[in-house]
């Protein structure tokens, strides 16, 4: 069985709502945050001390996104969309642009204005990824400008469980404020998912 190593408002909600998604069986395998500091015995499941990650029998991944993409090939489903179907190109962009792009200024934002001890905090860090964040919204804002449900194929895809855990995570540090209607309606549509409030149900 697959088991998941899961902690609050992390990556680890992408895994969660994919496998929910599936109705794939899994365990959770609570850690406290951050590990490296609060829980050193995960760094023998995870040396780099992120979260998720995820064993089941002999495989351990560590990569949020690849993890949902293993849950989804493993246990079936629609959440990939294949090279000949309609939105395979932004299934892919969106894919990847969740987490290499959308997500990276948060991160600046939680370490820099949050984690870091006083003297190593930077307003001026904090500004510089809000900025970027804003930004970086504007093409998810342009791709749904169409009237799309999804942000590819007409239906919910791992595309969406990137992207969408990026909304979750900014209104946890809060940038939320930076937000357009349109994406915060969106956001809503993702929330309303019954596999989505279980996820983030997860303690």
């Amino acid at each position: 069985m697959i088991t998941v190593y899961a902690s609050g408002g992390t990556r680890s909600r992408r895994v969660l709502w994919t496998l929910e998604e599936l109705g794939a069986p899994y365990e959770v395998a609570s850690v406290k945050f951050p590990p490296a500091f609060r829980q050193p015995d995960y760094l023998k499941i995870n040396p780099t001390g992120t979260v998720p990650a995820m064993t089941d029998g002999e495989v351990l991944l560590t990569e949020s996104m690849a993890i949902c993409e293993y849950a989804t090939r493993k246990h079936g489903g629609d959440l990939v969309v294949a090279p000949d179907e309609p939105g395979f190109a932004d299934y892919l962009q969106f894919l990847h642009f969740g987490e290499s792009t959308l997500t990276q200024p948060l991160v600046s934002i939680v370490r820099y204005g949050l984690l870091e001890p006083d003297a190593r905090k930077s307003p001026q860090v904090v500004e510089d990824a809000r900025a970027a964040f804003a930004t970086r919204l504007k093409p998810i804002a342009k791709t749904l400008a169409d009237g799309r449900e999804f942000m590819a194929a007409d239906r919910l895809t791992l595309a969406d469980v990137s992207v969408a855990y990026a909304f979750s995570l900014a209104a946890g540090v809060g940038a939320a404020d930076l937000i357009p209607a349109e994406i915060l309606a969106y956001e809503d549509r993702m929330k309303a998912r019954p596999a989505y409030q279980r996820a983030y149900a997860v303690p």
